[in-house]
């Protein structure tokens, strides 16, 4: 079996496979649990081969989307992998421009609000801090 992102030194290689419609993400030999769980948290399904102790492991988009939708799905993957500081590149058949784009103004977006977490109340001392000296000239 290829593995493109070996191929290339990529940690992630998007492209649709050949002679076939499916969307393929290939990431490297011995790639990090870390991107593997990216991938599936993106949307992308898990694939290993051999089952018992898998050596190839990649993942494909869902076949049961449509193919608009499918390269929609690959596309909008790209930056949040490019911010966790993975290297990708993806095949021109599968990118789509406006949906890179919206995923990055979403994702700006998201960056930029902060967490909405409630302000725990300044605790007080449970001893009394003593004021500062005074210097007296």
């Amino acid at each position: 079996m290829a593995n493109l992102a070996d191929e290339y030194g990529t940690d992630v290689e998007i492209y649709i496979r050949a002679l076939t419609t499916t969307i393929h993400a290939d990431t490297p030999t011995g790639a990090p649990a870390g991107l593997h769980g990216l991938l599936e948290q993106l949307g992308l399904e898990r694939h290993e081969y051999p089952a018992d102790t898998p050596i190839y492991i990649w993942h494909t988009v869902p076949e049961h989307l449509g193919a608009d939708e499918q390269k929609r799905l690959a596309t909008r993957a790209i930056p949040a992998l490019l911010l966790a500081g993975y290297e990708v590149n993806c095949a021109p058949d599968v990118f789509d421009e406006a949906t890179y784009r919206q995923a990055v103004h979403d994702l700006r977006t998201r960056a930029a609000r902060p967490a909405a977490r409630p302000q725990a109340p300044a605790a007080s001392p449970s001893h009394p801090v003593p004021a500062p000296a005074r210097r007296t000239p």
